[in-house]
């Protein structure tokens, strides 16, 4: 299938011709053109969708349960968190990063994050 951003796209305010560019909203990096000489620009339609449908994942809430497994506590991770993530490609390995953040906070990490540059943001 044919991506609209292989052509010529040509700015609305200028008509100068559009550089690919790439840009990045909390975490995520999106595919865009600029217009070199005016500075405007276009998200690409895919990437702008699948970063509205991480904002509303962003704003729920789940409830899940504790279960005690072995000598651990479990919790489940909902089924629409798992398939967004796979859907953005990102590696899911069997191991994640668990750490305590605050009194009742804790911090799950998958992939590469680090743990160290999460804490900090959230203070």
């Amino acid at each position: 299938m044919a991506d609209i951003f292989d052509n010529k796209i040509l700015c609305r305010k200028c008509s100068t011709e559009m550089k690919p560019a790439k840009i990045s909203r909390n975490g995520f990096i999106m595919r865009a053109v600029v217009c070199p000489q005016c500075n405007s620009r276009i998200i690409h339609p895919k990437d702008e969708q699948e970063y509205n449908e991480f904002l509303n994942l962003k704003k729920k809430e789940f409830n899940v349960k504790m279960r005690f497994v072995g000598n651990s506590y479990a919790i489940s991770i909902p089924k629409e968190i798992v398939n967004f993530m796979m859907e953005q490609e990102e590696i899911m390995n069997d191991m994640v990063k668990l750490c305590f953040e605050d009194f009742g906070r804790l911090s799950l990490c998958f992939g590469n994050h680090e743990l160290k540059d999460n804490k900090e943001q959230l203070k």
